[in-house]
């Protein structure tokens, strides 16, 4: 009899907590029965001060270390902000800044590989930078793919694999536009990363969602799973302002198509999970993302109960199409615990 096909559940626990500490997240994806998480958005000590990640020191990327042990949570990847940055310096009429690319290496990206490196993470979620607002994306893929490249160099000599995630408004907002950057850069340690709502949030239906996913399926890594339903209201502009997004819903109900991309994803497991596990990954990941309470540029809010439905929802889904997970059980606990 063959195997189930199996996935590694995972959620970003930024979303999960009211006020971004540290043993809030981990409290809240414990409970939920989760080993894995990303960090984002955290307060280590629990003093009020949020911080993103990449920019804790040494003593307090120390100290999460500490908690993953209490809680027995392990990271998936650094839910790092690189490539979220023009590629050009021109006045387009957005806020997104541009910062010189040299500088960028010696700054964002070191600090993000850094903290990859001391939370002991094979992965760092990545962007495809922006191109000028309201302008055809394609011109601008050479500059961005030779940027890209480079960023995957410096995360490959510290043994890394970066991710490069689908999202509206960037050079790599449709999967034939992440797909081609793949090819161009064609380096074995930068995969993709499909999110079905990033895509629906464009005004796009299951169909079209489902077609995008295949575009990027020989080159994913992992995906990130929230959902959107579109608002036939609103007319669509071809750029999508994100902090103005209220219609983020669980994976079972919104027009991403999760159920026939999962269906789909259900075949090409194993050959996606031997890849990543010869990248050192333990397998193949399925990140909640939901942003149930709100969502933006860098980031979403769920609350505890929120990210509760969503994963619950991912688990119905799951389970409706035929393909494994697991969440903690009594042995777990036993293990964490030393019985």
């Amino acid at each position: 009899m063959a195997q189930t096909p199996q996935v590694i559940l995972s959620a970003f626990a930024d979303e999960a907590a009211n006020r971004k500490t540290a043993i809030e997240q981990l409290s809240a994806l414990a409970a939920i029965g989760l080993k894995y998480y990303s960090p984002r958005f955290v307060d280590v000590a629990g003093n009020g001060q949020i911080k993103h990640v990449v920019e804790l020191n040494k003593s307090e990327l120390s100290s999460l270390k500490k908690l993953h042990q209490e809680y027995g949570m392990q990271v998936t990847s650094i839910g790092a902000r690189i490539g979220k940055v023009k590629l050009l310096d021109v006045d387009d009429g957005s806020h997104n800044k541009f910062v010189p690319f040299k500088k960028y290496l010696k700054t964002e990206v070191a600090s993000t590989i850094r903290a990859a490196v001391a939370l002991e993470t094979k992965l760092i979620r990545g962007f495809s930078f922006y191109h000028p607002q309201n302008e055809d994306p394609e011109p601008y893929i050479p500059q961005a793919v030779e940027q890209i490249h480079e960023i995957v160099e410096l995360c490959a000599a510290e043994g890394l694999v970066y991710g490069l995630e689908i999202e509206p408004n960037l050079i790599g907002e449709t999967g034939p536009l992440l797909a081609k950057i793949a090819r161009k850069v064609k380096h074995p340690n930068m995969v993709l990363i499909f999110d079905g709502g990033n895509v629906a949030a464009q005004n796009k239906n299951p169909i079209q969602c489902f077609s995008e996913y295949k575009e990027m399926r020989k080159g994913l890594g992992w995906m990130h799973v929230k959902d959107y339903a579109i608002d036939p209201s609103l007319t669509w502009s071809g750029a999508v302002d994100e902090e103005r997004l209220k219609n983020f819903v669980p994976a079972n109900v919104g027009d991403a198509g999760h159920e026939l991309v999962l269906r789909d994803l259900k075949e090409h497991l194993p050959k996606l999970e031997k890849k990543m596990k010869k990248l050192g990954v333990p397998g193949f990941f399925m990140e909640v993302e939901p942003h149930l309470k709100g969502g933006g540029q860098f980031g979403g809010f769920s609350g505890p109960d929120g990210m509760g439905v969503a994963v619950r929802a991912l688990c119905s889904v799951l389970d409706y199409v035929g393909i494994g997970y697991q969440l903690r059980s009594f042995d777990d606990i036993r293990e964490l615990r030393g019985f």
